[in-house]
């Protein structure tokens, strides 16, 4: 499963990087997928970290 942040919905809430610091990290205030990690939405910290997102920008896909 794949996982992406949408940058027009990121507001940088650090959400994302506080739950899943392996996957996610922030360049210039907005929450990214590590690269290399694009394929982490099956780990259960990502699953948790989309379903929390205040900006409901990370999606999770096939």
């Amino acid at each position: 499963m794949n996982v992406s942040i949408d940058p027009n919905l990121c507001y940088g809430s650090g959400e994302c990087a506080h739950r899943a610091p392996s996957v996610f990290e922030f360049v210039d205030d907005y929450g990214v997928v590590r690269p290399g990690r694009e394929d982490s939405g099956g780990d259960p910290r990502v699953r948790e970290a989309a379903e929390k997102c205040p900006s409901q920008a990370i999606a999770l896909t096939e």
